[in-house]
């Protein structure tokens, strides 16, 4: 069943600082997604060659954004929980999958990440250019995210590696993590996780406005491994 559910911090007074960062972070991509509804609307090339070869199973979309990931897996036949903070993110996915006949696949869920994340294992989480201009604790989040995997599910990060002339972020100083620096603020048990993929791929990618340019992506692909032959 196809719905939508909306996630939000506490308002105790303790919290009025998370609270005004969490507002802040919300209208921000929540600007973003009213300009550039469309930006996202496809499937992610490192997701698609990594999910391609799998069985459908349940798997969670992190930052679902437009939504081309998330229509993508629900077309292949896989149950798919999309989250965003941005509600317009979280309606377009939901109406979009309806739209098409898959909306039975995919619940979709406004959170912020900092604050709350999705109930639920999953076979596949997927965390796609899973950043922002605000305070996150994002090692926190995917730690999260890879504790919620299902015994032989994969988590998938795929980072910006570079810098796109189409970034909302143009600091020319910005240090984009390597992947082994992610899967150390990870910190996760070897003897639990397994690092399948860890490498800085580029590739030819085409910006909101048909612009195209050379782009470096950070992978970084585990498996749960305890419970696995």
């Amino acid at each position: 069943m196809d719905s939508t559910r909306s996630r939000r911090p506490s308002t105790d007074a303790a919290d009025n600082g998370t609270e005004a960062g969490s507002q802040d972070a919300e209208l921000f991509w929540e600007r973003h997604y009213r300009t550039q509804r469309t930006w996202g609307a496809r499937v992610n090339p490192l997701l698609a060659g990594t999910a391609a070869p799998l069985s459908p199973g349940t798997a969670l979309d992190l930052g679902c954004g437009a939504g081309g990931d998330t229509i993508w897996l629900a077309q292949l036949g896989w149950h798919v929980t999309a989250v965003d903070i941005s509600a317009t993110a979280v309606d377009g996915v939901r109406e979009r999958a309806r739209d098409l006949g898959i909306g039975d696949r995919v619940v979709t869920e406004q959170h912020d990440l900092g604050s709350s994340f999705p109930d639920g294992t999953f076979d596949l989480v997927s965390a796609q250019y899973f950043h922002t201009p605000f305070p996150l604790l994002r090692g926190r989040v995917l730690r999260t995210a890879a504790h919620a995997l299902r015994p032989g599910g994969l988590l998938l990060i795929v980072d910006h590696g570079s810098t796109a002339p189409w970034s909302w972020n143009q600091d020319p100083d910005i240090h984009y993590p390597t992947p082994d620096e992610v899967a150390a603020e990870l910190a996760l048990d070897p003897a639990r996780w397994s690092v399948l993929r860890a490498d800085m791929p580029q590739r030819r990618a085409t910006g909101p406005a048909g612009e195209t340019a050379t782009v470096t992506d950070n992978v970084l692909l585990i498996q749960h491994t305890t419970g696995t032959e």
